[in-house]
């Protein structure tokens, strides 16, 4: 396999991974041979499973621009893959370009991107990071250095829980990120969820991640409404994503309830 003349030395480009999975899904360049050979096995399982991931992208749009209409213009991106495509940049600073935004990833490659992408943009940047860490996330200083904690931030946790296993406690990631943010803040989150009438497609699929670096832990309502505790929640609550404030040009959209959605305000 020849190594992309982008792809930094230390990525290991024969093991596939999640977010240069999803950027090949939603059309993006930044991925290698074995991410798309894995994602042709997720579609030949699910053929629908790049709608999926396109009603993902579409919830995270929806989400960005009723936060920046409710007051936010701070976005914590924690799992954010590669920052292309209607990015959460792009989307909050179509509004107000003053809006910032901090992206954080696991993926070397989806960070040397991200620096590729946003250098010389004075409201975005990207680094390194561990959605298992919030400690380290928010106290480091690239982060501190754009975000300010004393003001009203979005925290985005878009289709990154559901690769956190239960012995890594996703409901103790989100509470220790509720606190490190002031009242009026948010927690906007989306997770893959096994629809009991396809559940046999869910467990070929969560097969399928199993032999990434990046194995899939799909979750009921219940459970992902439970990783929110101690937030109000924003109407109209867990729910797929295709039905998460749907705005009048999704009408006809297909529901999606392979992942849902819920966002949450800190009181």
């Amino acid at each position: 396999m020849t190594r992309p003349e982008w792809a930094p030395e230390e990525i290991d480009i024969s093991v596939p991974n999640a977010a240069r999975m999803y950027d090949y899904s939603l059309g993006g360049f930044h991925n290698f041979a074995v991410d798309r050979e894995m994602v042709e096995r997720v579609v030949a399982m699910a053929p629908n499973a790049r709608q999926i991931g396109l009603a993902n992208r579409a919830f995270l749009g929806r989400a960005v621009r009723r936060l920046v209409a409710d007051g936010v213009r701070q976005f914590l991106d924690v799992g954010s893959g590669i920052p292309t495509l209607a990015s959460v940049h792009e989307v909050a600073q179509q509004i107000d370009p003053a809006a910032r935004v901090m992206y954080v990833d696991i993926d070397p490659v989806a960070v040397a991107h991200g620096r590729a992408i946003l250098a010389g943009h004075p409201n975005a940047d990207v680094m390194l990071g561990d959605v298992r860490k919030p400690d380290d996330i928010v106290r480091h200083p690239e982060v501190s250095g754009l975000i300010d904690f004393t003001e009203p931030v979005a925290v985005l946790l878009i289709a990154v829980l559901h690769f956190v296993p239960d012995a890594d406690d996703p409901g103790g990631i989100v509470r220790r990120f509720r606190a490190a943010v002031k009242p009026g803040s948010y927690i906007a989150l989306s997770h893959g969820s096994p629809p009991p009438q396809r559940e046999e497609d869910a467990d070929a699929v969560s097969s399928v991640y199993q032999r990434t670096s990046t194995p899939l832990h799909l979750r009921s309502a219940a459970e992902i409404g439970g990783l929110l505790d101690g937030l109000e929640i924003v109407e109209p609550g867990v729910v797929p994503v295709t039905d998460w404030h749907p705005e009048p040009e999704d009408a006809g959209t297909e529901p999606r309830p392979e992942v849902l959605a819920v966002v949450g305000r800190k009181p």
